[in-house]
């Protein structure tokens, strides 16, 4: 690759690794009344903060009073570039006051200042699982309109504060992932929603979809009055869905499954909705509010590039059901079943390095805009020895073969990629089961499952082995 701009990185989401839940006059968001889980134990969504129970992201790894320490640190390894989140309750601690929280802009303020002083890049994302809970309380979130005024205020509010400092924007992350309507975690924390007993799921998540995607086409327009070399992407979770068979009805089933893929970017990218929609829509009878004035916004208000996340595929198999068929992978398929051809994580997500590639393909066919792979990585169990060294080579083996399989993209197909920013850089709390065991980061911190720990930050093998995939842009990868 000789693409000497490209964007090497990391990412992070500022409820994931801040801490600081209710400092600097922060408010509480959809997160912070989630419990911790374990793998196969669900978080608990309390209404409201009980005593007794243990919410990890509140101290998270305690980036707020660490952050110059760990910007130190991503300056060492080499990073051109830090995805993360600015936490919409450290701007509208409620999300509806007319003025922002003045230390939360400063804190940012800070934060970026030194990055960039440290020649780090930010590519930020305005909503990621943070929405303010006063708002999921009191308005329902994102089933109700007033939330499209809402964030709009903060993202021109971040718009106008670090118009120089921020170049490229995401609105909503992985905004696709609640068309898993099964599980209500993603309701809460994309939109802030909770499905009333009686309710439509799908009608309700069609309703919710419409106005994030409205709200987001709100903040791109005024995003580009306000600086016109914004750069304002979209971000979505793609798993990729094989069919089981060449068998026609595999192949349809896979089809028609993908939908769930490319509904959200097909809005996005397109400034209309697609055909299978409208006729899903008519078919289930769904009575929406979408206006002749919200279709011209979204028109308008079209993205500048894709970001996606990238962890592994799926297969789904026509005429049958999960129940008794391979391994649920994603319970959004009722068809799902297992890849014979590949090996899974010890999470038990399939490890695919060619489906990168393949999506990398599928998406700019489809949509011939740039894409920005803003999350790819390997969550393990690692154990540090007497010295705190952590050997972690099947880490280093996703993260080489993963990054093989985008340079293929790109040197090979022309793909056009903006950029690569590993998940969780740094140990972080896991979004699905607030666990700490989990990581993902080329740097360690020293903190377990209940909270405890010396917060001391250790390089793993991985960090060296980064390091020298950013300083020769990727050609030197064992």
């Amino acid at each position: 690759m000789n693409n000497k701009n490209f964007l090497w990185g990391g990412a992070l989401a500022a409820h994931q690794f801040e801490g600081g839940w209710n400092e600097g006059g922060k408010g509480p968001s959809v997160v912070d009344v989630m419990t911790a889980g374990a793998h196969g134990v669900a978080r608990q969504i309390t209404d409201t903060i009980e005593s007794d129970k243990f919410y990890p992201n509140h101290t998270a790894i305690d980036f707020y009073h660490h952050y110059k320490e760990d910007i130190k640190l991503f300056a060492e390894l080499g990073l051109k570039c830090l995805r993360t989140s600015i936490a919409w309750t450290r701007i509208y601690p409620n999300g509806d006051e007319l003025e922002p929280n003045e230390a939360g802009l400063q804190f940012y303020d800070d934060v970026f200042d030194e990055l960039i002083a440290n020649g780090i890049e930010p590519v930020i994302t305005l909503s990621h699982f943070e929405i303010p809970l006063h708002l999921a309380k009191k308005y329902g979130g994102f089933k109700n309109r007033k939330m499209v005024d809402f964030f709009e205020r903060f993202a021109i509010t971040c718009f106008k504060r670090y118009q120089h400092k921020v170049k490229y924007w995401m609105t909503f992350n992985e905004i696709n992932n609640q068309m898993d309507t099964s599980n209500p975690i993603f309701f809460w924390t994309n939109s802030g929603v909770q499905v009333a007993a009686g309710e439509d799921p799908k009608q309700v998540l069609y309703q919710v979809a419409h106005y994030e995607l409205l709200a987001s086409a709100k903040a791109v327009i005024a995003g580009k009055k306000i600086n016109p070399d914004f750069q304002i992407g979209c971000m979505i979770s793609h798993v990729p869905i094989y069919p089981y068979s060449c068998h026609p009805d595999d192949i349809m089933a896979a089809e028609i499954a993908m939908r769930q893929r490319f509904f959200f970017p097909d809005v996005h990218v397109r400034g209309y909705y697609p055909n299978y929609a409208l006729k899903e829509f008519e078919r289930e009878g769904y009575q929406l509010d979408i206006t002749e004035e919200d279709l011209a916004i979204l028109k308008q208000g079209t993205v500048d590039y894709i970001g996606f996340s990238y962890y592994m595929s799926t297969v789904v198999k026509a005429n049958v059901t999960n129940d008794n068929q391979g391994n649920i992978v994603n319970g959004a398929l009722p068809n799902s079943v297992a890849n014979i051809y590949i090996k899974s994580s010890d999470w038990g997500w399939p490890i695919d390095p060619v489906g990168l590639r393949y999506v990398l393909n599928e998406l700019y066919d489809r949509y011939q805009l740039p894409l920005f792979i803003v999350e790819n990585g390997f969550g393990a169990i690692d154990e540090p020895d007497q010295h705190h060294h952590i050997e972690d080579t099947a880490r280093i083996d996703y993260l080489g073969q993963h990054i093989k399989a985008m340079l293929t993209a790109i040197d090979y197909d022309g793909v056009d990629v903006i950029g690569y920013t590993a998940w969780g850089i740094i140990d972080v709390v896991s979004f699905t089961t607030g666990e700490m065991k989990k990581r993902y980061g080329v740097i360690y911190v020293d903190r377990d499952n209940q909270g405890n720990g010396s917060m001391k930050r250790y390089k793993k093998a991985s960090f060296n082995w980064y390091h020298d995939v950013i300083k020769t842009n990727g050609k030197n990868i064992k």
